[in-house]
């Protein structure tokens, strides 16, 4: 089983897998929205922060201090959530209660190195399919969008994977028998 990395929608959540990862990027783009609304909410700002010490961890993993890092990280998460925001701030408020839902979510990639902090290239994978959807306004059939799909796919991989997407599609067109209508 894989690890599910969601950016809050609600389904998302009931999904079985064996980890899940809150997108960082999102909860720093909503921290940053909040810190403007509230002109500088410290709660708000020290969250943010914390969000991005833990991504800058994620990415310059020393391993003789590591796990000394990530348990500061998660010491920090627990005192910024021992200290809620001011009440009367009701966006920032129920931030405040779904970072501390969220919590056992929200640290996922310090533990497992193949698990990134944010769903960033899920969103750039769909990103051609929306273009397209755009340009021609839709798929008018069930299969060209299947067909769009599988070969986006294979594109997408193949670039994943340095190799070159030329050589590869050249590669499957001669291994795939060809199918008349």
């Amino acid at each position: 089983m894989a690890t599910l990395i969601r950016d809050g929608w609600g389904p998302q959540k009931g999904t079985v897998t064996k980890h899940h990862q809150t997108c960082l990027a999102h909860l720093s783009r909503n921290l940053k929205y909040l810190t403007e609304k509230y002109h500088g909410d410290p709660w708000a700002g020290d969250c943010r922060e914390l969000l991005f010490d833990a991504m800058d961890l994620g990415k310059n993993r020393q391993p003789e201090k590591y796990g000394t890092e990530r348990a500061v990280i998660i010491e920090r998460l627990q005192k910024i959530l021992e200290r809620p925001p001011d009440g009367d701030r009701k966006e920032l408020s129920t931030f405040y209660k779904r970072m501390c839902k969220e919590r056992h979510n929200l640290f996922t990639f310090l533990y497992l190195p193949e698990v990134p902090p944010d769903n960033n290239g899920s969103e750039r994978a769909i990103r051609n399919v929306k273009v397209k959807q755009k340009i021609s306004g839709q798929f008018k059939k069930t299969q060209t969008a299947q067909n769009f799909a599988k070969i986006r796919s294979v594109i997408d991989t193949t670039i994943k994977n340095g190799m070159n997407v030329v050589d590869a599609l050249s590669l499957i067109a001669k291994l795939q028998p060809q199918v008349t209508n």
